[in-house]
């Protein structure tokens, strides 16, 4: 296939354009056939079966006892089924097909096979098996992973128990229903129990099934009903529709997926899989699998784009119209995606059925921003976010700041860094000595509250201008901490990095103080701390109102649009993946998420790009609100 470079510059002609749509259809259409063994996953060799002739089995199967160069089809197939999952598939598995509705045998198509040679590689390589898949829909995913999760009970091992858990009961239930119907049409001469192959109840259970004669329990449950699924004994777990799964003050996703992926084993043969479809950023899910995409996670990310699944093609008339038909997105399909065209005329018409691309790319994404982006309710845009992330990186050390005191003059005292794996601040660029005295540094503080549930205090450093001439994250601490304690915990930090500009969101100090008290905690840190940031009429601090919060986001998406800035956080970029537009008119974080590292950047950014605050640490005249002084 030509190159990229090539392709956009390419003058296409309707000879051109059916030449190169030839190459890659052949390169699409390898011959598969699992009962032949032909164009199927693994290193092979070859043996010969009555009835059938060559075929390619997986070398694993060569050093079975059971093996031998030539087999009857009763003995071959005894001994494949342990070692070959496609072969398994196909010859003991029946499904419905999406396409016909009929009963037909499991053959896995191209995505099925591609996720199926991620499963085995890991368990061949004696690792446990965890995979975290992106889906798009109508290609089998949730069948793949149940039928493998059968296989590993059916064939391989015993006393091995299983948990399908979605996002609702009914989800979970569909599912072993696909497990029901495998049971029920399996090849008698292939069970290996005296009893029949089907399930059974266990201890009255109405969620908890036993696979009769394997002793394997297969459980359901949902994301609803967490305490109903917390403390199974299990060695595998098929998470599904993880993205739909609701956050509440009771419940979360990320502590029942704890609570399950800590009862399975860290052990060959076990298995966690999580899946879903995208519903948006910023959710559980969606963390998930960033963590996963940057090889942070136990887990291998894997997506299916629509192009990959076989349905998803239409014969193509007359190439020249469709050509000519084609937007400047569908023709990048083919010039820099190298789809063929009955991928693209496929699209082209499926796509006449919604009211919006953005639509079409929630149910058909191309690539995982496609499908995160089209789902998201975030004011920022998913493939901006995404270029914001690659910065992001892990901090050069965790601790505190810390001083002769914890708080008063004392505490701004012999201050030194003291690293430490449970310390609360982040540090990914040290302060600079040549630049210490320049006033180069914005410290930024977003006041919380004291509770495990409450929003997080935090306090964010900007370096004004980097070697690159941007604006760069360099610090963070995140925490929960008394009011006046995080003052003086600013300003240690804030004085580590050069006497920075201190910028502190003063809204809840002045509105959670009835007696002003909250001013009075920055009037006393003023006596100590000089760069302290005033706004119009001399009053300590930054307050946060429909105007200036509408500029300093507004400042936040266009320097976040453009590139025009250095972020450090990933947990910053997740925060704006769920910063949202209210109904209601402002801005926010979507319902049980926060946005205090989101304020911090917006403020730093804006105090920086206004002349509110020059890296050469003079004072410019601004707007009246945005002025500061230092004392």
């Amino acid at each position: 296939m030509k190159d990229d470079a090539a392709n956009a510059c390419e003058e296409w002609t309707r000879e051109k354009l059916v030449a190169e749509n030839a190459v890659r259809n052949s390169r699409l259409n390898v011959p598969y056939d699992p009962v032949t063994g032909r164009g199927c996953m693994g290193e092979r060799v070859s043996c010969r079966v009555e009835g059938i002739g060559e075929v390619s089995v997986p070398v694993a199967m060569v050093r079975d006892p059971e093996f031998a160069p030539v087999m009857s089809r009763h003995d071959h197939d005894r001994c494949r089924i342990r070692h070959d999952f496609e072969y398994w598939c196909a010859t003991c598995v029946k499904v419905k097909d999406k396409v016909t509705a009929r009963i037909v045998p499991l053959v896995l198509n191209a995505p099925q096979r591609r996720v199926a040679a991620m499963l085995e590689d890991m368990r061949q390589g004696g690792r446990p098996i965890r995979l975290i898949m992106l889906k798009a829909r109508q290609w089998g995913g949730s069948t793949l992973v149940q039928m493998y999760m059968a296989w590993m009970q059916i064939v391989l091992r015993r006393n091995w128990n299983s948990l399908i858990c979605g996002h609702l009961k009914d989800t979970a239930s569909v599912i072993k229903g696909m497990y029901s119907r495998l049971l029920a049409l399996y090849p008698r001469h292939l069970w290996n129990e005296d009893c029949e192959p089907r399930f059974a109840a266990y201890e009255r259970s109405r969620n908890v099934s036993v696979i009769a004669g394997r002793s394997c329990l297969v459980a359901v449950g949902s994301a609803e009903s967490q305490e109903a699924i917390r403390g199974y004994d299990i060695a595998m777990a098929h998470l599904t529709e993880v993205a739909f799964w609701r956050t509440s003050d009771r419940h979360s996703p990320d502590s029942l997926v704890r609570s399950v992926c800590g009862s399975v084993a860290l052990e060959a043969d076990t298995v966690v899989v999580m899946e879903s479809t995208a519903n948006g950023t910023g959710n559980y899910f969606h963390g998930e699998w960033l963590r996963a995409r940057a090889g942070q996670s136990d887990k291998a990310a894997v997506f299916v784009p629509w192009h990959e699944i076989e349905i998803y093609r239409c014969p193509v008339g007359d190439v020249w119209e469709l050509w000519t038909s084609l937007d400047d997105y569908e023709r990048r399909l083919w010039t820099h995606c190298g789809l063929t065209l009955e991928m693209i005329c496929w699209y082209h018409r499926k796509r006449k059925e919604y009211s919006s691309h953005a639509l079409m790319q929630a149910e058909y994404p191309g690539n995982d921003i496609e499908a995160f982006a089209s789902t998201s309710l975030s004011i920022f845009d998913a493939s901006h976010l995404d270029h914001l992330r690659r910065t992001c990186r892990q901090p050069l050390w965790r601790g505190e700041i810390v001083g002769r005191a914890v708080s008063g003059p004392a505490s701004l005292q012999g201050l030194h860094p003291v690293p430490s794996a449970n310390g609360l601040l982040e540090v990914w660029c040290e302060p600079c000595g040549a630049l210490v005295s320049a006033g180069h540094y914005v410290a930024v503080v977003d006041v919380g509250g004291l509770g495990d549930k409450a929003d997080f205090s935090v306090i964010t450093v900007v370096e004004a201008c980097n070697p690159d001439g941007m604006p760069e994250v360099v610090a963070q601490w995140r925490g929960h901490i008394y009011h006046d304690l995080l003052a003086w915990k600013a300003a240690q930090i804030g004085l580590w990095y050069g006497s920075a500009l201190l910028v502190v969101e003063s809204n809840t100090l002045e509105t959670e103080y009835s007696d002003d008290s909250g001013g009075y905690i920055l009037e006393i840190l003023s006596h100590s701390y000089r760069h302290l940031y005033r706004r119009a009429g001399g009053r300590l601090g930054f307050h946060t109102n429909v105007s200036t919060k509408n500029a300093v986001v507004n400042e936040l998406m266009r320097q976040v649009r453009d590139g025009l800035y250095v972020e450090r956080s990933g947990d910053a970029v997740n925060e704006m993946a769920c910063f949202e537009r209210k109904p209601q008119g402002g801005y926010g974080a979507m319902a049980g998420r926060h946005d205090d590292l989101v304020m911090t950047r917006a403020i730093a950014l804006y105090v920086i790009s206004t002349g509110a605050f020059a890296a050469t640490g003079r004072s410019r005249s601004t707007s009246a609100e945005l002025k500061f002084t230092r004392l």
